[in-house]
């Protein structure tokens, strides 16, 4: 079996009742990047085509008339309240950057919270397990 390639020091896992995430393979301390993670910046007309398939959960909102797929491990990681982690939006480079924002010890899942703000206890689209 393959085993997918990570960026350093990161780990796909499988996680009772969430599907796949992204664990630490090491320590990361709060501040520490991450990932950055190159994105395919797509029309949000486009993107509407996909609105209640699967693919429509794994977008990540880019600006008023763009939503962007994340690649690399940035579509796997998990939403979390409060996360560990956050990512940030760099237009000019097409990356999403992500960052601990809370100590990480190796094995925990890195979580972010899909609204950005890893703190936002907004509710989200699915029911958390």
């Amino acid at each position: 079996m393959h085993e997918p390639s990570t960026p350093p020091g990161l780990r796909v896992v499988e996680l009772p009742g969430r599907g796949r995430g992204v664990a630490a393979a090491r320590a990361f301390a709060a501040g520490d990047r991450i990932e950055c993670a190159p994105v395919v910046v797509v029309p949000s007309a486009d993107a509407a085509l996909l609105r209640g398939r699967l693919l429509d959960s794994y977008w990540f909102w880019w600006d008023p008339e763009h939503r962007a797929v994340g690649l690399g491990l940035a579509s796997l990681y998990n939403h979390g309240c409060p996360a560990n982690a956050r990512f940030d939006r760099d237009l000019a480079a097409r990356v999403l950057v992500f960052t601990a924002v809370r100590p990480i010890a190796a094995g925990d899942e890195i979580t972010i919270n899909y609204h950005g703000d890893p703190d936002d206890p907004s509710s989200v689209w699915f029911d958390l397990a």
